[in-house]
């Protein structure tokens, strides 16, 4: 269930109410079913997955690549997996924690885990979702953003790309006033 915590301390948790607040970035949030497979639901509850699982996860959930390779246009997708075990994991992190944009959508499906999505709207207040399983957001390019993990430091995560050059964070050296969890 995702959580939208706006700036004065307020929590949302209607999925249509938060994309009430996220349409002014016209940011799109909805609710993807990963399903019931046995297979698929035994790969998410590993910690790590090494490639043949990772492509086995990606094939389970190709459905929703097929549908954004024609509305969207996008050619290729990836899963990230995250979690405590990941060495240098705070580096890799590091890269996402301050507000920047990209030259391409970023687009994510979570399929485990949590993760928290900032940003900087266009009043210049600042929000924080907290995007959580079988929920998917797309981050139009331009959009001043950060990206942290929950305190649970767990996400399985689709990327989809129209191509991953445009994928480079472009930092805008603005300060962050809002950066808390929305789940404790």
């Amino acid at each position: 269930m995702a959580i939208l915590k706006l700036e004065d301390g307020m929590l949302l948790t209607d999925l249509k109410e938060i994309a009430h607040e996220l349409a002014p970035l016209n940011i799109q949030i909805n609710h993807w079913s990963v399903g019931d497979d046995p297979q698929l639901q035994r790969l998410l509850a590993q910690d790590s997955l090494n490639e043949d699982e990772k492509e086995q996860v990606l094939k389970a959930l190709d459905n929703y690549f097929e549908e954004l390779k024609q509305t969207v246009g996008y050619h290729s997708r990836d899963l990230i997996v995250l979690h405590p075990g990941v060495p240098n994991l705070d580096g890799l992190m590091a890269k996402f924690d301050q507000i920047h944009t990209h030259a391409d959508d970023e687009v994510r499906y979570i399929i485990d885990g949590e993760g928290v999505f900032g940003f900087e709207r266009p009043d210049g207040s600042q929000v924080e979702l907290t995007v959580q399983k079988e929920e998917y957001i797309n981050v139009p390019a331009g959009t001043e953003h950060w990206f942290y993990l929950t305190k649970l430091q767990r996400i399985k995560a689709v990327r989809y790309f129209i191509g991953t050059e445009g994928w480079v964070p472009q930092y805008t050296n603005k300060e962050i006033r809002l950066r808390q969890p929305a789940i404790y």
